[in-house]
């Protein structure tokens, strides 16, 4: 059964997400994802069996910032 996890992200905008979609793309454990960036905290869910450090360390690589939502609560980005 595949996860769904949330992120707050630093994925602001088009080109943004442009930027993000081969590195999430890459990742074959990931079903489906997506970034609401209309949200103040430019939410980032992914769906699928794959790890919160893996999706942190791609979307670093890829120049962007994510800190995993636990409980849609909010964590800051340090």
């Amino acid at each position: 059964m595949a996860l769904q996890q949330t992120f707050k992200t630093n994925i602001n905008c088009g080109a943004c997400i442009r930027s993000v979609t081969p590195f999430l793309n890459e990742i074959s454990e990931i079903e489906n994802w997506e970034v609401d960036i209309q949200h103040p905290d430019k939410i980032l869910t992914v769906t699928g069996n794959v790890s919160v450090e893996i999706i942190v360390q791609t979307l670093e690589e890829a120049g962007y910032e994510a800190v995993e939502r636990v409980d849609g609560g909010n964590r800051g980005m340090g």
